[in-house]
């Protein structure tokens, strides 16, 4: 079986793309979670990730972006945590066999930490170590925690994980760009040098950004992390800018125009490249092609 780590350091892994705006267009409606289909329509999440695997991808991202208890409490799911991530991580695993890799995804709580929330570190740490050792005792071969726009909780869900697995434990922050279009900041204010130094110290074996608008933005943030440091890193940009059509989310980076932007992201330092919000099996099969050439 392949070795993660020596994956990463080695060359690019390509990952896959977007879960939850796939099921959307499948009929999982506004305010549904997407895990809830974990248990209610698993053949459907199989295919999903089957469909990322034909195209090309060689890892897999489990349907437990908001399966923490805190998030599924909300869609009354919360006792069922433990049963929605080892589910997840099963079907991730049936779909990409034992040749490729499965990441066990974990997501921001949506809660705020003190002191601008009522709940401290400790208590993040816990969720996230349920969720985190859920994952891990179901096998998956890391963790990628993601869209993380706060530090204090990207470091929490870090903590959590490496406490659940030594497998490795990636971690990637949603930046958005400044005004001046040469700086990024997190909703939460943080900044790409800070990011990278407090998840290096917290022991991430990848760092990365997800959730950002598009392939040139992606590759601009991912050079300012390779000057920073030496670790793997990831990047899921989504597929160009969303649109309201007709009631509809929409993306507007084709994936020709995605896959264009491969080149500069791989050569800009980017180790795992897949896609976020908006990309479908098709924006993987391009890149996919793209990078083999």
């Amino acid at each position: 079986m392949p070795d993660l780590r020596a994956s990463l350091a080695s060359g690019i892994l390509i990952c896959d793309g977007a879960m939850g705006t796939h099921l959307q267009s499948q009929g999982l409606g506004a305010g549904e979670a997407p895990e809830s289909w974990v248990l209610q329509r698993p053949e459907t999440i199989l295919n999903v990730h089957r469909e990322y695997v034909r195209a090309g991808a060689e890892a897999v991202i489990t349907c437990t972006f908001g399966a923490n208890r805190w998030r599924l409490k909300g869609h009354g799911l919360g006792e069922q945590t433990g049963e929605i991530n080892r589910q997840a991580a099963e079907l991730a695993r049936e779909a990409v066999g034992r040749r490729g890799f499965v990441l066990g995804n974990i997501g921001p709580t949506g809660e705020l930490m003190s002191p601008l929330g009522s709940r401290d570190a400790s208590e993040f740490e816990e969720v996230f170590l349920e969720q985190a050792s859920a994952l891990a005792n179901a096998g998956v071969d890391g963790i990628l925690i993601e869209t993380m726009t706060a530090v204090e909780e990207a470091v929490a869900a870090l903590v959590a994980a490496k406490e659940a697995t030594e497998k490795p434990v990636l971690v990637s922050m949603q930046f958005n760009p400044d005004a001046d279009g040469k700086s990024f900041h997190t909703v939460m204010g943080a900044d790409i040098p800070t990011s990278v130094r407090r998840l290096t110290d917290a022991r991430a074996d990848g760092i990365g950004t997800n959730c950002v608008p598009g392939m040139a933005v992606a590759t601009r943030i991912v050079r300012q992390m390779r000057q920073l440091t030496r670790l793997p890193i990831v990047a899921e940009p989504n597929a160009g800018l969303p649109r309201l059509e007709g009631g509809r989310t929409v993306y507007d980076e084709t994936p020709e125009a995605f896959a264009a932007g491969a080149v500069d992201l791989a050569s800009a330092g980017a180790n795992l490249i897949g896609g976020c919000c908006g990309t479908t099996p098709e924006h993987i099969r391009r890149l996919a092609k793209m990078i083999e050439e």
